[in-house]
């Protein structure tokens, strides 16, 4: 019967259907699409961390970068419940590709006889015409496809390898089949030799004896057993918090897609009241008009689902070719993920789209419930909104802001996404509260009781006013006062009554404005915040004229960094007045986590020198730390406390001094002076170069000094304050990119909500347009009417929707930000864009308003007033 029913109106308003369609499907496709292409990433780079780790069945792992004592080896090895015992060191540098660029390279010291045993990807396959010997000759290197690529070497060429400030030499032998990032492969005995490993390794990876237990292996000093899923685990964890944002924000305009939904089948409710009514008295109870709604919302969801899985693919596919797979992220660098498609993924996104298109569907389908038929047949009733409790919006927006107070789950701000939906949902459920609130004054105001002195006059007045005409003339003249509030005329007075009267439409009709405009002022506020809060962070940690660096990558300033010999030798150059050095390096304090970065420089001042949060704790007996806001939360690192550095086979006891601001190091970062770092380490190596340039001395020229005292100019990085300042600002918004998409859809499904709400409307009120016209009105009034009315809701609806935005934008700010990436920024509404937004969404209600009122006023509205008798 559904089908009968529902296939001459979708054959009548295919428009319709397809802009319901359109917009489940655009909200499907953005998150399935996100989702495709985060999961494609996180999969690729998981599966190329699997090829690296292999399949041991226990591996103890160094706590050092540096390795560990390879003395350990000995004694696993020779253990009865150990069948073998395969070496590793693990190591971070640079490669020169063939256009003398530098580019990450990770290498791997393996046992060549051995490797097979535990990761099979990492065996080393000789090139045709080398000798078998290239398999443990030191200077041999095997590469993966992913290297071969990013360097444009082959077989048999010689590919330089940064050690410290000058490069190493190596041939490339042949290859090995591990994919993911660019990757070498070479004997242990020569990773040890070249990169500074003599007598220490990584990683022993073991394979042990049947009913063996890897628990009862005992762990000697700076080891620890490792578990399989700890290297997998420490990379989903990277990129975890900025993969649920971003779905959560594609989700987004699903949410949004269901108002539109709403609008458009509210608006064939309100077409079909004749039919529905004919239906009814002829047996159709309430339940199965019901049901013939949420039939059409089911159908509309499968095909917007459908298309929008379909959709989403596509546009996963061309993402991954383009952007690489991280959406400008940056956390999955070097990688070309494949597309992997998954059916379950796919069946969960479309029945969510199926959902949202249900609970569209639900007010219009009770609608058409409680249509009553006889009533409707003669023109005395309509689908109309039942009006709601009063507490409903207040009491969602207060359970909104008792979720937004909630800690986080699982590292993850889930009960502030849920305090998100339900300050949307009652800020649309305060829209009739607001405009009763704003109007109820005026129209009291405006039909304040006629004096009794004033009555009789009055009435005489229009007595003769009807004697002198037929009819009563057009509204234009004015017919008087309705009270004895201003003259304001009748159109006036009747745009402000009926917004007022009818408040509950007004909910129904603005809907979507609340709903897209909250959004997207939340969006633009957020991006807006944090994007001056980096642009003044970044004015306050580049102080200096120009920088360089031998590591874009903490992981690698092991191999690729400075001696103090350059360093002081860079302090004698023509126009440098002053240098600063730095040491940076990862520390793993947790197994599963990504690394902490630890910065030594100097502190003298730490006030000037560092953003901090408060001012800093005076010096204790310990060495002092300050850590980063991430570093704070992550390991509840608080001024005061103590802290163990795992510094290799030194463990350095320090007390946190204080917390700074850092936007650029996500998992937390630790700055300690360096006078300290080297007493306790010995390390002299450098990193990072600070320089001030003197008077008159030009930037340019400095650098072409640097490059010539450096030898290799290939083997660091060098960049001036604004340039490092353009590239992260640029970096920035690369990563929002996709957020401002979002935006639009949104938007642009807000405005299509209104459009769809106000022609429901309007097809809604023929008679009354029939009966306005009898008496006097023009088809210009009655336009002029109806587009004053759009504007009072729509004007309310913005006034909710900024109030709402604004209370979101708070929420993103100060919860999910902290929640999600361990740092705080101060809240910036960017105005001129925002009233860009409120006069877009003004403009665009008042004239769609104008626009159905004048295609249902177009028609023999005179006739329809006939329909009543």
């Amino acid at each position: 019967m559904i089908r009968e029913l529902v296939w001459p109106e979708w054959r009548a308003h295919p428009w319709r259907q397809a802009m319901a369609v359109l917009a489940v499907a655009l909200g499907v496709a953005l998150a399935w699409s996100v989702h495709l292409i985060n999961g494609s990433a996180l999969a690729e780079f998981a599966g190329a961390v699997r090829s690296v780790q292999g399949e041991p069945d226990a591996s103890f792992v160094c706590a050092a970068r540096e390795g560990c004592d390879d003395a350990v080896f000995e004694t696993l090895a020779t253990r009865a419940d150990v069948v073998v015992a395969v070496p590793v060191v693990e190591i971070d540098s640079y490669a020169l590709d063939a256009g003398g660029q530098r580019v990450p390279l990770r290498l791997l010291g393996v046992d060549a006889l051995q490797v097979a045993a535990v990761a099979p990807a990492l065996m080393p396959r000789a090139a045709s015409g080398e000798a078998r010997s290239a398999l443990v000759d030191p200077d041999a290197l095997f590469l993966n496809p992913a290297a071969m690529r990013r360097l444009g070497v082959s077989e048999g060429q010689t590919l330089r390898v940064q050690q410290g400030a000058t490069t190493i030499a190596l041939r490339v032998a042949g290859r090995v089949a591990a994919d993911g990032t660019a990757l070498a492969v070479l004997d242990i005995a020569g990773a040890q030799h070249h990169f500074g490993f003599a007598r220490r390794l990584s990683r022993i990876d073991l394979r042990l004896a049947a009913g063996a237990d890897a628990a009862a292996l005992p762990a000697p000093p700076g080891w620890r057993i490792a578990r399989a899923d700890d290297a997998e685990q420490r990379v989903s964890n990277v990129s975890r918090a900025y993969r649920v944002n971003l779905t959560v924000l594609a989700l987004v305009a699903l949410f949004v897609g269901a108002f539109l939904v709403f609008a458009v089948m509210a608006l064939s409710v309100a077409q079909r009241v004749p039919s529905l009514a004919l239906l009814g008295v002829l047996g159709l109870s309430a339940a199965e008009r019901a049901r013939l709604i949420r039939g059409e919302c089911a159908l509309l969801g499968v095909a917007g689902s459908a298309l929008g899985i379909a959709l989403g693919t596509l546009l996963a596919y061309f993402a991954l070719r383009w952007l690489a797979g991280d959406l400008g992220g940056g956390y999955f660098p070097g990688i070309a993920p494949r597309l992997q498609f998954s059916w379950s993924g796919a069946i969960v996104f479309a029945l969510l789209g199926v959902l949202a298109t249900m609970l569209g569907g639900w007010l219009p389908a009770r609608q058409a419930a409680t249509l009553a038929p006889a009533q409707a047949l003669k023109g005395l009733g309509g689908a109309s909104f039942a009006r709601g409790p009063a507490w409903r919006g207040p009491l969602l927006l207060a359970l909104g802001v008792a979720l937004a107070l909630a800690p986080p789950v699982g590292g993850l701000p889930i009960a502030a996404y849920a305090s998100v939906a339900l300050l949307l949902l009652g800020g649309v459920a305060c829209v009739p509260l607001l405009i009763n609130g704003v109007l109820e004054p005026l129209v009291r105001w405006l039909h304040r009781p006629i004096p009794r002195g004033e009555r009789v006059p009055r009435l005489q007045a229009g007595l003769r006013q009807l004697g002198r005409h037929e009819r009563p003339p057009p509204l234009a003249a004015g017919w008087g006062r309705l009270g004895s509030g201003p003259a304001l005329g009748p159109l006036p007075l009747l745009a402000l009554s009926r917004a007022h009267h009818e408040r509950e439409a007004a909910a129904v009709a603005v809907a979507g404005v609340v709903a897209s405009l909250a959004l997207a002022v939340a969006l633009t506020v957020m991006v807006a915040s944090f994007r001056d809060g980096v642009a003044r962070w970044l004015d306050q940690v580049l102080p200096a004229d120009l920088y360089l660096r031998s590591a874009s990558q903490s992981s690698a300033a092991d191999q690729a960094y400075l001696s103090p010999a350059f360093v002081n030798a860079v302090q004698t150059l023509p126009g440098v007045a002053r240098v600063e050095a730095a040491r940076t390096r990862p520390l793993n304090f947790v197994a599963d986590q990504p690394a902490v970065v630890l910065i030594a420089r100097a502190l003298s001042d730490p006030a000037a020198s560092l953003p901090l949060l408060d001012l800093p704790l005076p010096s204790s007996s310990l060495p002092g730390v300050f850590v980063s806001e991430a570093m704070q939360r992550l390991y509840d690192a608080q001024p005061g406390t103590e802290l163990t550095l795992p510094l290799g086979e030194t463990q350095l006891r320090v007390t946190v001094r204080g917390v700074w601001r850092d936007y650029a190091r996500q998992f937390g970062a630790i700055v300690i002076d360096s006078a300290d770092y080297r007493r306790a380490t010995g390390d002299e190596r450098l990193n990072d170069l600070s320089l001030w340039l003197a008077p008159g001395a030009q930037v340019e020229d400095v650098q072409q000094a640097l490059r010539k005292l450096g030898g290799d100019a290939a083997l660091f990085d060098m960049a001036s304050a604004t340039q490092l300042r353009t590239m992260s600002l640029a970096i920035f918004d690369r990563s929002f990119a996709v957020t401002r998409w979002l935006q639009v859809v949104a938007i642009a499904i807000g405005l299509a909500g209104i459009a769809a709400s106000f022609s429901a409307q309007a097809l809604a009120r023929r008679r009354e347009f029939g009966l306005l016209a009898h008496l006097g009105f023009t088809r210009r009034q009655i336009v002029t009417l109806v587009a004053a009315e759009g504007l009072t809701w729509t004007a309310a609806g913005a006034l909710m929707g900024l109030t709402l935005g604004l209370v979101v934008a708070v929420v993103l700010v100060h919860v999910i930000n902290p929640q999600s990436f361990h740092w705080t920024m101060e809240l910036l509404v960017p105005w001129a864009r925002v009233g860009a937004l409120l006069l877009g969404v003004l403009v665009a209600g008042s004239v769609t308003a104008a626009l159905s009122a004048r295609a249902a006023a177009g028609s023999d509205v005179v006739a329809a007033v006939k329909e009543d008798w």
